[in-house]
């Protein structure tokens, strides 16, 4: 109990020795102010970009891989002359796959086509049109606001229906429910059968944004857009079970090389990508962001922790006196130590806490499409730091405090 009770003293007196010397506090929490907002800034934007990507990566599928005729390139020498003259995949493959994968949850084909213009009387815009077969809802998510998915029997005799997003439906039928109504997409009429889930603005969105896409039949789709060279893509959805969807690319990479005929020294003409690539690929320019953060903050809190060690040796000095009179009375040599290290903590943490204000009010000035949020784990992480840094540089001169002979103290003036 008289521990907690001269601790809860020593911080009385660290309290009381900040507000009698306020300009002076002032001056030295600035640098630890400045490098705890550099740190926490960083840490937050990318945390909210990498928020953002994940969710716009989320729209294409989890847990699935996409064969394609282009591999992904992230980095290194892309090899695009060797991967020209691979076939692309084909509607007869995606059914192969379709019969007789057994590690799939999901199978789809799907295509697209962009800046096509879709029209109701006098009101058109340009959409994105994707056509896609009946099990895609499976693989990506399709939220529907009103109307339904479609079904198997129209994907199947590739009716003119479609799904379109929040825009289009704005755009062609204002103030209206659109489903059950007509409008032309190049030429031919499509009824609007669902209307999908608003999305809104995003930093990126990998596979087109929702609200400005129609999602029609991939029969239709290939009826209207795939007179020439089709390029579709195959996307397969694995099971929860398969770590790394290992099995599942082994037995895509089999049946693949068995239907186009590829012998054993062969190899693969086709591209399995995950959209982990891509994350993994951001995840590492998201490294080097936090580790510039760490450097550019780690220069400004060195900076800080100088200031608040040159502080507290000057307050020592100042306090030598009253240091000899408290010890002369009985007081314990952790007595003085408390009261000095509590200064120097509690001086880094109110920069600590400034420098997190400051990354607050940013977070509401507008970046665009991007959501900054301050997370708690980030305000945890500049308290951490600030108290650390405030430990080190308090620590020296508290120990010089606590261990100064109460004798000599007393006349020093």
């Amino acid at each position: 109990m008289k521990f907690i009770r001269q601790t809860f003293e020593s911080f009385r007196f660290a309290w009381q020795a900040l507000k009698s010397n306020l300009t002076r506090t002032i001056l030295s929490l600035l640098g630890v102010t400045v490098g705890i907002f550099a740190i926490v800034a960083v840490f937050t934007i990318v945390d909210s970009l990498e928020r953002n990507i994940k969710e716009s990566l989320s729209a294409i599928g989890d847990k699935v891989v996409y064969v394609q005729k282009w591999p992904w390139g992230f980095g290194g020498e892309y090899q695009w002359w060797r991967y020209f003259q691979w076939p692309s995949p084909s509607y007869t493959e995606y059914k192969y796959l379709y019969d007789n994968l057994e590690m799939a949850s999901a199978v789809a084909v799907m295509d697209f086509r962009g800046g096509t213009t879709v029209k109701n009387g006098s009101n058109s815009m340009e959409a994105l049109i994707q056509g896609v077969s009946y099990e895609y809802n499976n693989i990506s998510d399709v939220p529907i606001a009103v109307g339904r998915y479609f079904s198997p029997v129209e994907t199947d005799a590739s009716r003119n229906v479609a799904i379109i997003g929040a825009e289009v439906a704005e755009t062609l039928f204002p103030n209206q429910d659109p489903v059950g109504k007509e409008f032309k997409l190049a030429g031919n009429r499509f009824v609007v059968v669902g209307q999908q889930v608003k999305k809104g603005e995003s930093l990126l969105d990998f596979g087109g944004n929702p609200d400005t896409k129609c999602l029609i039949p991939y029969g239709a789709f290939a009826k209207l857009f795939q007179s020439g060279r089709p390029d579709p893509d195959i996307v397969v959805k694995g099971y929860e079970t398969d770590e790394g969807l290992q099995e599942l690319e082994a037995e895509i990479v089999g049946l693949m090389r068995t239907r186009r005929g590829l012998k054993p020294r062969q190899e693969n003409n086709f591209a399995i990508n995950r959209p982990e690539a891509a994350a993994q690929a951001i995840a590492g320019i998201f490294s080097v962001l936090t580790i510039a953060g760490w450097v550019i903050g780690s220069f400004s809190i060195l900076v800080g922790g100088f200031g608040i060690a040159n502080i507290m040796f000057v307050s020592v000095k100042e306090r030598t006196n009253l240091i000899g009179i408290q010890k002369s009375l009985g007081a314990k040599n952790y007595f003085i130590l408390f009261q000095f290290l509590f200064e120097a903590v509690m001086l880094s943490l109110v920069g600590g806490l400034v420098g997190i204000l400051l990354v607050y009010l940013g977070s509401f000035i507008p970046l665009g499409t991007l959501d900054v949020r301050l997370t708690l784990g980030n305000i945890m992480l500049g308290l951490g730091v600030s108290s650390i840094i405030g430990v080190l540089s308090g620590i020296i001169p508290a120990l010089m405090a606590a261990r100064l002979d109460p004798v000599i103290a007393i006349r020093a003036k």
